[in-house]
């Protein structure tokens, strides 16, 4: 089977990578076209696997008509048996380009929960528009699956829930050389214990919840550092203005580190704060902060509530409160034995349910079937 997956505005990408590198065997042949801004290391990923990859760049939304017309072009042209879309212009260009097409099969990706329905109402009719359109629905969690069918009346024949899969290895085979040189690069020296957070500087991640925490958890222990890693979005200033509360000393702001395998290393304790259950369509760091052995404190949003028991495998938290995260912090520095025995559990658990290979067999079944 042809599959052309249709994919908007990434750069780096390892979930792709490694569906490139897995599912392209014998039964099934890839080819991708990416609709970029700026050149992505996806592409050259996928030029050193010999996969073929058209890359449609836009400066503009006025320049999408043309992209449009580009792919579809491109699908009459190679005539795949299905499509795969992936965010919103690879979506809605791409979903509509195939139907013109012809291609019977039609996929995409939900990779937003209830974003629209919250901050961009104007959103929901390119929802319902992809909604429409797909034949198949993939939804990465319970939660998507939600909101598809309750908000957006999808019936739930059309969704399939296959979750997110990773590469574990990845997480966990990380040198010490790779963990000394990030230590150097930011400064960490002796200072621990080391909190750490990867979430973009928005609102619903739940960032300002997490600082308050972290300013009384300073002044416990004088030596923390906070890392706060993916440091930019729309909530900057309102976060910048809560760090004027803590030493500087005692955080760093990272706007983008490729090696985030290492980073997970050096952190002592992680924390996911989202803001409510559906804001997240999966959230890759609950998976990869668990992966990679970290003592975890979780809200359960996206992915969570499928697999996070509290104090089996994290430590959960209520939605927007900071007393409650800075309670948890104390109490893993208590006994961190615990601590890290409760992280071994949150490895096994997903490396039972997220493994790569289960993620690409489910895939293949999902092409493959009528």
């Amino acid at each position: 089977m042809n599959i052309t997956y249709i994919i908007s505005d990434i750069n780096k990408a390892l979930a792709f990578e490694w569906i490139a590198q897995h599912l392209s065997n014998a039964e099934f042949k890839l080819s991708f076209i990416l609709i970029l801004q700026e050149p992505a290391a996806l592409e050259q990923v996928l030029r050193q696997l010999n996969i073929p990859c058209q890359v449609l760049y836009y400066s503009s939304k006025k320049d999408l008509p043309n992209v449009f017309w580009r792919v579809c072009r491109q699908l009459r042209k190679t005539k795949p048996d299905a499509v795969h879309c992936h965010l919103l212009y690879g979506s809605l260009i791409g979903l509509t380009a195939a139907k013109l097409a012809g291609i019977k099969k039609r996929i995409y990706t939900r990779h937003h929960s209830d974003y629209h329905q919250r901050y961009f109402p104007k959103g929901i009719k390119w929802d319902k528009w992809c909604n429409k359109l797909a034949t198949i629905i993939v939804a990465p969690s319970q939660a998507v699956q939600e909101v598809l069918t309750n908000y957006e009346n999808v019936p739930v024949a059309k969704i399939k829930i296959i979750h997110h899969g990773f590469d574990l290895a990845y997480f966990e085979n990380v040198s010490p050389a790779r963990v000394a040189t990030l230590k150097e690069k930011y400064n960490i020296g002796n200072h621990a214990p080391v909190v750490g957070v990867i979430s973009r500087f928005t609102e619903l991640k739940g960032i300002q919840y997490i600082i308050p925490a972290f300013q009384k958890f300073v002044s416990v222990y004088p030596d923390a550092v906070l890392m706060l890693f993916n440091a930019n979005g729309d909530y900057k200033r309102q976060i910048i203005d809560q760090l004027a509360a803590i030493p500087a000393a005692n955080y760093r702001l990272v706007p983008f580190e490729t090696d985030l395998a290492a980073a997970y290393q050096l952190f002592h304790i992680f924390i996911q704060a989202s803001t409510d259950r559906t804001i997240e369509a999966f959230g890759q760091t609950y998976v990869e902060a668990l992966a990679a052995g970290v003592p975890s404190i979780f809200t359960l949003s996206g992915i969570a509530p499928d697999f996070v028991v509290d104090k089996r495998n994290a430590w959960v938290v209520p939605y927007k409160d900071s007393n409650a995260i800075y309670q948890r912090m104390e109490e893993m520095l208590m006994d961190y034995k615990i601590a890290k025995d409760i992280a071994k559990q949150g490895k096994k658990d997903v490396q039972e349910k997220f493994a790569l290979n289960k993620m690409v067999k489910s895939l293949e079944e999902l092409y493959a079937r009528n």
